[in-house]
């Protein structure tokens, strides 16, 4: 069995999506999803439930009276934040379940796949992004593969990590010499299965080499440029999957290539205000 089959193996043996994110996962190829279907999920998760109110009742909204209904939680968040939100707590809540090597954390790998997610969000909404609506999707699931690679292949995850130890940095290089393949295109393969649209599939496979991606023309950006972005500022900011962390100027420069130099200090503000309230989740 290849390496890409065994990987992709994993995929199947991670824990079954709840009726939540089956919906959820599947609303990611839709053009719109009502707030009633998505209310209608939310309640009956009572765990999922009780952290979107807490969520809403949170210093980041400042509210004059408590949220105690869902409908009206639904109403503050608007559709796609409450989707994002609901969308990043079930998976991780999935993920926390599963067996995973020696030095690997679930909540590193949590909070770095949340943040890049909601950077991407937040970017993609001040440049004219081709499938903007995927790019906190984009966030979330770009380092799917990285994660199937540790609880499938745990063997050749050591091997990938001990060579990173060399230079203290994750080198797509390391993932070639030892699988023959990359991460990132294991989480597009990945993502495949679960039939997400190819913007989203496209965004992740060339996210380290956005310069690459076939659906780039003059004029766009591509979700692969704004995930990479996102990813290397992130990263920068000191939450990463590993201890092989990126460096700040990376991030700097990663954000500059988008042409937003005048709005990235409001970005970067809005972001960590909605990172700070959704860390306490992961």
């Amino acid at each position: 069995m290849s390496v890409r089959d065994r990987a992709l193996k994993a995929l199947s043996q991670l824990p079954p999506f709840s009726p939540t994110l089956n919906r959820l996962i599947a609303s990611l190829a839709q053009e719109d999803i009502h707030f009633a279907k998505i209310a209608d999920l939310i309640e009956k998760d009572t765990v999922l439930a009780g952290n979107v109110l807490r969520l809403v009742n949170s210093a980041l909204f400042s509210l004059p009276a408590t949220v105690n209904s869902i409908r009206h939680a639904v109403a503050i968040l608007g559709i796609n934040k409450l989707r994002n939100t609901v969308l990043s707590m079930s998976v991780s809540r999935m993920w926390n379940s599963l067996k995973t090597p020696p030095g690997w954390s679930m909540a590193r790998f949590n909070l770095h796949s949340v943040g890049t997610a909601l950077l991407c969000d937040e970017l993609a909404q001040h440049s004219k992004v081709e499938y903007a609506e995927g790019a906190f999707a984009a966030g979330l699931f770009h380092d799917l593969g990285l994660l199937l690679i540790a609880t499938g292949l745990p063997e050749e995850y050591k091997q990938i990590a001990l060579l990173c130890q060399q230079d203290q940095k994750w080198k797509l290089e390391y993932e070639i010499e030892v699988l023959g393949t990359t991460h990132t295109e294991l989480s597009a393969d990945a993502l495949t299965a679960w039939n997400l649209p190819a913007p989203i599939r496209e965004g992740v496979r060339h996210m380290d080499y956005p310069e690459r991606d076939p659906l780039a023309r003059p004029g766009v950006t591509t979700l692969s440029r704004v995930l990479h972005a996102a990813d290397r500022q992130v990263k920068g900011m000191g939450s990463s999957v590993s201890l092989f962390e990126g460096s700040v100027d990376e991030g700097k420069n990663a954000l500059e290539s988008l042409g937003l130099n005048d709005q990235i200090h409001g970005i970067l503000e809005r972001f960590e205000n909605d990172f700070g309230a959704l860390k306490p989740y992961f």
